[in-house]
């Protein structure tokens, strides 16, 4: 194994809470990488059926030669998979085990697999280390940095959950060229987002490089998932628990959350309801007069050249309203939306009902 991979270091900054992303090329292998973040004897990896044949055993080996014992869960893939059963079975493993609070728990695999790790290891015992090994860009760029952990509810998405930070991020780039094309694209929706919610040029960078990204372009891939790294990483510092700035990182998913509830958890990717979601929330900033008609274009052609869906389910104008209810940035069942005013300029505000449902008049896909 190349043990000299070019890493790239950067630093989630939350006081005794602060933790590492170490983002390079093939570094699962890196045993020293990974063993200094694990304090006990104990390794318990969670991953699922889809990845477990892909990357188990070069992790397993590399923490065992760490002088780690490991033990592997697998769990089934998909959406909806992140329940509460799923949940139950990690813990059916962990007891049986004898694991301890010593024990390190990693999640191996992509947001759904990271969510729900997260959220075992702030229950277990009350609280007990994990790491987080991000196989798809999606949570490479987004759901494994930041320390939202939990699992969803029939009647609404990551309802059930915690703020729980890991001790480190260990991004290996390697692991997208066995991603599908549809998953790649789910990632590059939270790529996009990052550049919307970003004055400066990383939007633009976006827009020259999306046939590079799409192509998996190692170079382009690295640098998309530094910089939303960075961005993501800066919010979170200064607003851990989301109380009020760190919502800005939900543009689209009032919209996207509503598509995956109303649909059924798996039916669309997480990133292709973001995607949509985000093409529906520029529409929205435009009918409210806050950016103008070529920057939500320029939203939709981007969501589109990454691959990802432009036109959004009907769901019934009620239910999506009601969907968008449950949304926990909603207060007094008021929903709030994370808007732009203008492009890289992210705003959380209710709008008037006589606008959302233009919105979603204008999105929707129609019968006939």
């Amino acid at each position: 194994m190349n043990h000299k991979a070019q890493i790239t270091h950067l630093q989630v900054e939350l006081g005794e809470r602060s933790y590492p992303i170490e983002i390079g090329q093939n570094i699962l292998g890196d045993s020293n990488l990974l063993a200094r973040h694990v304090a006990g004897k104990r390794v318990a990896i969670i991953t699922n059926t889809v990845v477990a044949p892909l990357y188990l055993e070069a992790l397993k080996t590399s923490l065992e030669a760490a002088g780690k014992q490991v033990i592997p869960i697998i769990l089934p893939d998909g959406e909806q998979e992140k329940n509460w059963e799923s949940l139950m079975k990690v813990f059916d493993v962990l007891l049986a085990e004898k694991c301890d609070r010593q024990t390190t728990l990693v999640a191996l695999g992509g947001g759904v697999i990271g969510d729900l790790t997260g959220y075992a290891a702030a229950s277990y015992m009350r609280g007990v280390p994990f790491i987080q090994v991000p196989t798809t860009l999606l949570a490479q760029v987004d759901s494994s940095v930041g320390g939202k952990t939990g699992i969803n509810h029939p009647l609404g998405k990551n309802m059930i959950g915690a703020f729980y930070q890991p001790q480190c991020v260990i991004a290996d780039t390697a692991a997208l060229n066995t991603l599908p094309q549809q998953e790649l694209a789910a990632g590059l929706a939270e790529v996009i987002k990052h550049g919307a919610i970003t004055s400066g040029d990383f939007f633009t960078w976006i827009e020259t490089n999306m046939e590079k990204l799409v192509a998996k372009d190692p170079a382009a891939l690295a640098y998309a998932i530094q910089r939303s790294c960075e961005i993501k990483a800066e919010v979170v510092r200064q607003d851990e628990r989301e109380g009020g700035l760190r919502a800005i990182l939900n543009f689209g998913h009032t919209f996207g959350h509503a598509i995956e509830a109303g649909l059924g958890y798996g039916e669309w990717l997480h990133g292709e309801a973001v995607g949509c979601g985000m093409v529906m929330a520029a529409d929205l900033s435009c009918r409210m007069g806050f950016m103008d008609e070529a920057s939500s274009d320029r939203i939709r052609k981007l969501v589109k050249a990454a691959g990802l869906p432009v036109v959004a389910p009907d769901l019934g104008v009620q239910r999506w309203i009601e969907l968008m209810q449950v949304d926990k940035k909603a207060t007094d069942g008021e929903i709030q939306f994370i808007l732009l005013k203008p492009l890289g300029f992210p705003v959380i505000t209710t709008v008037p009902q006589v606008m959302l449902e233009a919105t979603l008049a204008a999105c929707v896909k129609r019968d006939g």
